[in-house]
């Protein structure tokens, strides 16, 4: 066992014994090879079944990454460009001053649409076509391409229509097909995961309710945007997320997955792995440069993205580690890949927590680990 595996291994079955997290998984590739896969703790606290290393997660938006790897593999093949708009694709979404709003400007957040109807249910965002029908009739927040607001919902609605659109294919067919079956994961990584495979599921929990986090947000002005974004309802839980209706549809905009498929993905973006790279390198330096920053219009913090990634690592700023993107997802799951280090990396895990600091913590130690050479 590699030292860095055994680091790994140990931190994340400290976080489990000391009741921090439930259970956890740990993926690490450096150009192109596993260097760690770590698994703690339980997936089903009812059953007390055991995490495994294929044992997918819903880890809401970690897997807009996928989503975003899949319009960059179309754009590689020419399906479609960066600055093609939307509506030319799907001429629906022109609408109410929309049709020139492009493919690029949804994939860095700029494109102005963030929100989703008030009244929508979770059963309506089950049903793609309504919720695709909604996003078309939307209004425009602000002027496409002038400034930047985390596209929560709409994000996977838009690029998974637009997929469909130029492919025939559902989002979850090419994420099959181009993806998680040449990779070796096909039952590791899914946007509608059948019914017949979520009992293979983690379940969620909540972690336990923070009085401070509480009172700051009942004295939020109810005005704000991130209220007029989607209905609080709508908002990550373990309730959500454990729901069979949710966990078969398709919502791009989060999914499920493994630490090792969705850090598997990232290196083969990086890096040949096994034989399979899903994009040229000329597409990847597009595809994860600087390419719009400002304070988020929807959740009011500074924000930097590439297309369809945020840039920069955790435990560091997007100046500090220019070359690393990806995705966090609620409830404290991350992922991502570092073009200057060949580092991929997967953290999931079932406990629905305010922040990064688990996920902070393994990245640190990752890092540190392979800058002073201790891998082997």
């Amino acid at each position: 066992m590699n030292e860095l595996q055994q680091r790994a291994q140990e931190a994340i079955d400290k976080l489990v014994e000391s009741g921090a997290e439930r259970g956890i998984q740990v993926a690490v590739y450096h150009h192109g090879e596993p260097l760690v896969e770590a698994i703690a703790g339980v997936a089903d606290p009812a059953t007390g079944r055991l995490v495994r290393n294929d044992t997918p997660f819903y880890n809401f938006s970690i897997v807009k990454g996928a989503a975003a790897t899949i319009a960059h593999i179309l754009v590689d093949r020419g399906l479609f460009g960066y600055e093609t708009p939307v509506a030319k694709i799907w001429p629906e979404f022109g609408a109410r001053g929309k049709q020139a709003v492009t493919v690029r400007q949804v994939l860095n957040h700029s494109a102005g649409v963030p929100q989703i109807p008030l009244d929508t249910t979770p059963e309506d965002l089950c049903n793609w076509d309504k919720m695709c029908a909604a996003i078309a009739d939307n209004e425009l927040w602000w002027e496409p391409g002038t400034k930047i607001g985390y596209h929560a919902y709409t994000f996977g609605y838009i690029v998974g229509e637009v997929v469909r659109r130029a492919t025939g294919k559902r989002i979850s067919q090419l994420l099959a097909e181009e993806v998680a079956g040449p990779l070796g994961v096909a039952d590791e990584i899914y946007f509608g995961m059948p019914a017949s495979q979520q009992p293979r599921l983690a379940r969620l929990e909540d972690a336990p309710p923070d009085p401070q986090m509480a009172a700051q947000m009942a004295a939020m002005p109810k005005d704000l945007p991130m209220f007029k974004a989607a209905p609080m309802s709508l908002m990550p839980t373990a309730e959500l997320g454990n729901r069979s209706d949710i966990l078969a549809a398709d919502i791009p905009a989060g999914g499920k997955t493994s630490a090792r498929a969705i850090a598997r993905m990232y290196a083969a973006l990086l890096d040949p792995v096994d034989g399979v790279r899903l994009i040229s390198p000329e597409r990847l330096r597009e595809a994860t440069a600087l390419s719009m920053s400002g304070v988020d219009q929807v959740f009011g913090m500074p924000t930097t993205w590439a297309l369809g990634y945020s840039i920069g690592r955790l435990g560091s700023t997007a100046q500090g580690s220019p070359t690393a993107f990806g995705v966090g997802g609620a409830g404290g799951s991350f992922a991502y890949g570092d073009t200057a280090s060949g580092i991929a990396f997967g953290l999931t895990k079932n406990r629905v927590s305010n922040d990064f600091g688990t996920a902070t913590q393994i990245v640190q130690l990752v890092n540190e680990q392979l800058a002073v050479g201790s891998v082997r």
